[in-house]
C-alpha cells in the first residue's frame, strides 16, 4: 500500500482511466463535499466488506476519508481481500480542500 500526496493523487485522478475514487466517510460527510467522481462506501457501516466484494480487485483505487485514518484501515482491509492496486490519500479531504483542489457538493 502506498500513500499518495496531493500532487500524486491529482495526477492519478487526471490520468488513470482505470481509477475508482472511494470516499470511506459517512454519507452525511460525503454529501457535505467529496472528491470529483468519488463513490461513497462508509467504512463504519456494517456492509463495508460486502460492498467491497462487489468491486473489481484488478482496478486501481484511491481511498480517502477526512484525515487519512479511516482510509488507511480501509486500504488494509482491501489489501487483505486481494485488491491489487490501492492507494491512500495522505491527509484526506482536509488537505485536499486546504490546497484549493476541487470538491463536489
Amino acid at each position: 500500500m502506498k500513500e499518495l500526496n496531493l500532487q500524486e493523487a491529482e495526477n492519478l485522478i487526471n490520468n488513470d482511466d482505470n481509477l475508482t475514487v472511494i470516499d470511506v466517510r459517512t454519507s452525511q460527510e460525503y454529501t457535505s463535499g467529496h472528491l470529483p467522481q468519488a463513490i461513497n462506501l462508509d467504512y463504519r457501516s456494517g456492509t463495508f466488506n460486502d460492498e467491497l466484494g462487489k468491486l473489481d480487485k484488478n482496478k486501481v483505487y484511491l481511498v480517502y476519508c477526512q484525515s487519512g485514518n479511516r482510509s488507511q484501515k480501509a486500504v488494509d482491509i482491501m489489501k487483505e481481500l486481494g485488491f491489487k492496486e490501492v492507494y491512500n490519500l495522505s491527509g484526506g479531504i482536509t488537505q485536499w480542500g486546504v490546497n484549493s483542489l476541487p470538491i463536489v457538493k
